[in-house]
């Protein structure tokens, strides 16, 4: 079967990305009109916490959607890290009338009880980002193993003559609620054993300052001088981790991230961070759009969901994956830029000119 492949030069954006607020963790509101009809498809996302969410996903979502199918009615609710919240807006979106579900889980296994639900209601439901369990109809993502051995490989590139078996390494995790979360670090630890030692690893829960938290407890376990890098899963966590080595006056260490949020990318290019992985945004929404409205319309998924994946409730789902690319500063213009995610102008505030000048982002 062949995969779907997005690469950095393969992403074509022309775009001039509007300005948004950060959301509220209450966030809980539509997009659309509430009243129920036969075009109506629904977009769950897991929390306002992570950037790409509410500043890309659901905005490329929505404009695809809409670009297929004008008549189609888009109702919109953001979970705020709430499993049980999340579960209570399927329930509405099934009461509303919604024929077709794209859900990013924000625990995969909690909502499979809910999914089951919607889909014994004739409800389709579509897998976004994080393969939810349940009798999901359609899986769109990246490859996420691939996504942890690529920041699992940033991290030995970074680290270059000190990449030996005697370097420890502290590895901040996401959720284990999120399925991706396993994925990630699946594949990192499939680069680092038998290169480094993973000598402290913990979940940081995708929130900065957990991440932040089992950084100190590993700088007090270990030394501040015997740690050689980090791993962290994504770039929120890097944030709290990079706040936490600055305060224990440790610099010049490898920092992983992931999500290529902007600032992740400040923060590559400052020096405080090594690495993150750049997953397009664009191209994921405007696939589980593609998607969605095949699945209302009644047509064959099979061309675009090419990959079969089994979940954690064993459940066999058809699958779309792409492919991610790692960032450093080498290739920041090569990829974020160049595919019009963010301009020089976004990355080189005042803050870090003379870094993006040195880099030359300016």
């Amino acid at each position: 079967m062949r995969r779907v492949v997005i690469g950095a030069t393969a992403v074509s954006m022309a775009l001039s990305i509007a300005a948004c607020g950060k959301a509220g963790d209450d966030k809980d509101s539509d997009s659309g009109s509430s009243s129920s009809g036969d075009k109506s498809i629904g977009l769950l996302l897991p929390d306002s916490v992570t950037a790409r969410y509410e500043k890309f996903d659901k905005p490329y979502f929505d404009a695809k959607v809409k670009a297929l199918c004008s008549d189609c009615k888009l109702e919109y609710a953001n979970a705020a890290a709430d499993p049980a919240k999340q579960a209570q807006q399927v329930s509405n979106m099934v009461t509303k009338g919604v024929k077709v579900i794209v859900i990013s889980a924000q625990d995969s296994a909690a909502i499979k009880s809910s999914i089951q639900s919607a889909v014994d209601k004739g409800v389709k439901v579509v897998a976004y980002d994080r393969l939810a369990q349940g009798p999901v109809s359609a899986y769109v993502s990246f490859d996420n193993v691939k996504v942890g051995e690529l920041q699992g490989q940033a991290l030995l590139d970074a680290l270059g003559a000190k990449a030996t078996t005697k370097s420890k390494i502290v590895m901040i995790n996401g959720d284990d609620a999120d399925p991706n979360a396993g994925q990630f670090k699946e594949g990192a630890h499939k680069v680092l054993d038998g290169k480094v030692t993973i000598a402290y690893e913990q979940s940081g829960l995708w929130k900065d300052t957990v991440a932040a938290q089992k950084m100190s407890a590993a700088i007090t376990q270990l030394g501040a001088k015997n740690i050689a890098g980090v791993y962290a899963a994504n770039d929120g966590m890097a944030g709290g981790i990079a706040n936490t080595l600055k305060g224990a006056k440790i610099s010049g260490i490898p920092l992983t991230g992931q999500d290529a949020e902007l600032a992740g990318i400040q923060r590559i290019v400052a020096g405080t961070q090594s690495s993150t992985v750049y997953k397009a945004f664009k191209p994921e929404a405007e696939a589980a759009a593609q998607l969605a409205v095949d699945l209302l319309e009644g047509k064959d998924i099979k061309s675009l969901a090419t990959e079969t994946l089994t979940s954690g409730s064993g459940d066999k789902v058809p699958s779309q994956l792409l492919t991610p690319v790692s960032v450093t500063k080498a290739n920041i213009k090569d990829t974020v830029v160049k595919d019009g995610l963010y301009t020089a102008a976004d990355i080189c505030t005042a803050e870090y000119a003379a870094a993006c000048k040195a880099a030359g982002l300016q």
